[in-house]
């Protein structure tokens, strides 16, 4: 099993999520909850058709933090 970073951005009325290691894999919906769902699906959909198209499955390279600061 593959572990990818997913970026999830809060828009004014939605959510929208992309994985960095995975160029154009990205989802939008009304909630995070919803959207994270939706970028599950696309992943796995996005791998399986890199897959049968014959080009490698990018392997995850990235590492995230949450990063707290006082400003």
């Amino acid at each position: 099993m593959r572990e990818y970073i997913v970026i999830f951005e809060p828009g004014v009325a939605s959510w929208s999520a992309y994985v960095p290691d995975v160029p154009g894999c990205v989802a939008a919906a009304e909630t995070r909850t919803e959207t994270e769902r939706l970028i599950r699906e696309a992943l796995v959909l996005h791998l399986r058709a890199m897959a049968a198209d014959g080009e490698p499955i990018p392997e995850p390279s990235g590492q995230a933090q949450v990063i707290a600061v006082a400003v």
